[in-house]
């Protein structure tokens, strides 16, 4: 069997294989699709194909669906030639259960693919001509926070923001310019309203998204490249909508393992693809069981009823951004971020292995029980503490979902802040609460401090994740050496744009100055200094 349309009409062989094939229309669907568009979404990677897809396919077989998602990528245009369209558009959806089990169903949700890039016309064109149609209800985003940045750390633009800036609406590159392009055609087109969406894994993704986008709209209306009705109708919220949300689903590489289990089953052709831009991608998508996603609801052209479909709710800004606090600040994220900086510095490169590990185990549980739940934003419509348990029990355990310490450790200097700094401000609020109760956490951030070396604990050299702040930080660690003078912390755990907080200040800075050091005496010693504060 093969991945592909009219491999699916083959219904006995795909039933003897026991992976479940679509049950709409799906021919039916793709004709729809291409006159009466209603959903694009930009980032065409695996979570966009694993989740919203999988969800948007329920709607479809419950027939309260007709139309499919239009996927755009402006990043990786391999993704499109070389998955999408080889295989028809068709994914093999493939849920890993911490039991063993392997869920697996094709996906065929998908109406159309495109590559949005205006040097390619006759995509560019048909992009364009999606946006100008009334029918559009919604555009939804996975492009990784980075994909919303348009500023440097510095306030000023991004090159490629700059040069777009400078060169109009024509032949933008950065993706928040094309989609700034493709709104001006739709206001040109009728003004016809919009809901603007972001799903990306990052706090107020919303406000995020709609900061972007007012910012080159504004730039080109200073240039005299748009009206100011256009940027007037961004702002309208009765035609352009920017609604936040709280996405949770761990959607790691493609599994060679996933892949031998499908090929066993008679699918060929499943390998992994690796493109020059380094993603990599498959035919299937393997993922966990569980997943979350918040969406406030504010679509003012209407809907699908997202809210049918398995781990999709419907709500308000308000609890949206409750959920994503639990989440980020609290239940998940700071628990991912220590087991990932200490899970490196002891030789785990998976994270299921890594939480193994009593030691890690637990200064996880004393980041996540002890520390977090005291402070924790309870957003009601989930339990903070059932959705702890299921993240440390069930999520991080799953060896079926290889998820890679250095993958979690990037970008750890962007993540501290929020990740540890909100549970430390809290704290610093809260006059029943004691700073100095924040063993866990200083000891993740002494290990972070000690991880910049880019030296084990067996005292061998590693490798570190991308961190755009790496080289600083290290510099001002001054060339320390394990088992040599021990380097002020100083410069570092004062600097309120890390933490959100000088920790001097605050009175965890010397504490964490001292885990440091110890954790820096020889090899062996940050294991030795996590059994001397955890027990």
């Amino acid at each position: 069997m093969k991945l592909s349309r009219e491999s699916l009409k083959n219904t006995v062989a795909w039933q003897k294989s026991g992976i479940e094939i679509p049950k709409f229309d799906v021919d039916a669907m793709l004709k729809k699709t291409a006159s009466f568009p209603e959903w694009v979404h930009f980032g065409a990677g695996n979570i966009f194909r694993g989740f919203m897809s999988a969800c948007h396919q329920e709607l479809l077989e419950a027939g309260t669906a007709e139309t499919g998602i239009i996927a755009v990528e402006t990043f990786d245009e391999e993704i499109i030639d070389n998955v999408y369209r080889k295989y028809d558009m068709l994914t093999l959806n493939v849920l890993a259960d911490a039991d063993g089990s392997l869920d697996m169903k094709v996906i065929a949700s998908i109406g159309e693919a495109i590559v949005g890039n205006p040097s390619r016309t006759e995509e560019w064109n048909r992009l364009v001509w999606v946006f100008q149609q009334p029918s559009l209800k919604m555009v939804t985003f996975t492009i990784t926070e980075k994909g919303y940045a348009v500023r440097d750390s510095a306030r000023n633009f991004l090159g490629v923001i700059q040069s777009d800036i400078e060169n109009g609406l024509e032949a933008p590159i950065h993706v928040m310019s094309r989609l700034v392009a493709l709104m001006h055609k739709r206001y040109l087109a009728g003004k016809y309203p919009v809901a603007l969406v972001s799903t990306d894994n990052c706090a107020k993704n919303g406000e995020k998204l709609c900061a972007a986008v007012l910012t080159i709209a504004e730039a080109w209306l200073a240039k005299g490249y748009v009206e100011e009705g256009f940027v007037a109708y961004l702002k309208d919220g009765k035609t352009v909508s920017f609604p936040w949300s709280m996405i949770d689903r761990i959607t790691p590489r493609p599994s060679e393992d996933i892949q031998k289990a499908i090929e066993a089953k008679g699918v060929e052709n499943m390998g992994v693809v690796v493109t020059s831009k380094n993603t990599y991608i498959a035919p299937f998508v393997n993922s966990e069981v569980s997943q979350y996603l918040f969406i406030e609801d504010d679509f003012p052209n209407g809907r699908f009823p997202l809210e049918k479909a398995k781990g999709i709710w419907l709500t308000d800004r308000v609890t949206v951004n409750k959920i994503e606090t639990m989440k980020v600040t609290t239940c998940l994220n700071p628990l991912h971020t220590a087991i990932a900086i200490v899970g490196w510095l002891l030789g785990y490169t998976m994270v299921f292995e890594a939480v193994k590990d009593k030691d890690i185990s637990r200064l996880v549980e004393r980041i996540g029980y002890v520390e977090g739940l005291p402070v924790v934003v309870d957003p009601e419509i989930i339990s903070p503490k059932e959705f702890l348990d299921e993240v440390f029990y069930k999520r991080f355990t799953n060896p079926y979902i290889p998820d890679t310490t250095m993958r979690i450790a990037t970008d750890t200097s962007q993540k501290v802040g929020i990740r540890f700094g909100e549970t430390i401000k809290s704290y610093v609020e809260n006059e029943t609460l004691k700073i100095e109760k924040l063993t866990g956490i200083s000891l993740a951030i002494a290990a972070w401090c000690r991880y910049l070396l880019a030296v084990d604990d067996v005292g061998k050299s590693m490798n570190l994740s991308p961190d755009p702040m790496l080289e600083e930080l290290q510099a001002k660690l001054g060339g320390a050496t394990l088992g040599g003078p021990i380097p002020s912390l100083s410069s570092i755990l004062s600097n309120v744009n890390i933490f959100g907080s000088d920790l001097y200040a605050i009175g965890m800075g010397e504490r964490i100055q001292n885990m440091f050091g110890e954790m820096l005496t020889g090899p062996g010693a940050v294991r030795a200094t996590l059994k001397k504060y955890l027990g």
